[in-house]
């Protein structure tokens, strides 16, 4: 069972990897950072939510009391982390800001001995070495010898921020899925998520985008493929799994999105991009466990 665990949360996170693919897309129409996460979130919900409705009604109820697990996956942790994610991204650089989100590993590692009593082994904490070595040569930051670190006490706290807030989704997941079905937590997810983003969107400027057939074809492939099913896979997989191995097998995300930039888009792999590749790889198979 925890094989086909870990291969959910690797599928997971190869869809989440994907994602370049469709923003490019919302991209050419004009649409801020923003605005693509706040429809990438609402189209999520969207498609939760009709699907529920016609086929699994009952999933949909939960008590009011447990709509905190909700708050912490999709505002405290999707809204959150994205908000933070693209901050950085202004203040510093792409390559930087996805190096600190993929500060989460640490983070869940840290949370889950504290919440849950998951141990911090020796191979846990190699793993985690390893991932964060790999991420930063995979998105490319990679500073020589005589480069200097231009980099702001705000931008780092932005990007420690999304880190922190992308944690937050596997510990507050992990909770709800006690009492709750993966898909009930998927909707709400992005329910509390949209009812957050919805406010900042400011989609008047760009209102002519929604006429054209091949907007609704990016959204309906962004609401979908890398954002319910990546979560539906994701979550599923963490019934199985310990926390803090999720996160890490989860790191394979920018691996797949470096790939996604060569095969489609025909950008260039560094000698390094293919070290970082590799050691995330390897990352994610040490810390299986094996009986």
């Amino acid at each position: 069972m925890q094989k086909r665990a870990y291969l959910l949360i690797a599928a997971g996170a190869v869809l989440w990897g994907t994602i370049g693919i469709f923003v490019r897309g919302f991209y050419g129409f004009g649409f801020s950072p923003l605005q693509v996460v706040t429809l990438r979130v609402l189209s999520a919900a969207v498609l939760m939510l009709v699907y529920l409705l016609f086929t699994r009604p009952e999933l949909l109820k939960i008590r009011v009391r447990d709509s905190l697990y909700f708050v912490g996956t999709g505002i405290f942790s999707l809204a959150f982390f994205n908000l933070c994610y693209f901050t950085t991204i202004r203040e510093t650089s792409i390559a930087i800001a996805v190096t600190l989100l993929y500060t989460a590993p640490a983070f869940v590692a840290v949370f889950s001995r504290v919440f849950f009593g998951e141990s911090l082994g020796v191979k846990k904490l190699f793993s985690l070495g390893l991932t964060l070595i790999g991420c930063a040569f995979v998105t490319g930051y990679l500073p020589g010898p005589g480069d200097s670190l231009t980099l702001s006490w705000s931008g780092l706290l932005t990007g420690l921020g999304a880190g922190f807030g992308y944690a937050l989704y596997t510990i507050f997941g992990k909770a709800a899925l006690e009492k709750y079905h993966t898909m009930t937590i998927a909707a709400y997810t992005f329910i509390f998520a949209s009812l957050a983003l919805l406010p900042l969107g400011n989609f008047e400027k760009s209102a002519g985008a929604f006429s054209t057939g091949a907007f609704w074809v990016y959204l309906a492939g962004l609401g979908f493929f890398p954002t319910v099913l990546a979560y539906l896979l994701y979550t599923k997989g963490l019934e199985e799994v310990e926390s803090s191995r999720a996160s890490i097998v989860a790191t394979i995300e920018p691996v797949v999105g470096t790939l996604a930039g060569f095969f489609f888009f025909r950008e260039m792999l560094t000698g390094w991009q293919l070290v970082g590749v590799l050691l995330v790889i390897v990352a994610v198979v040490m810390i299986q466990e094996r009986k």
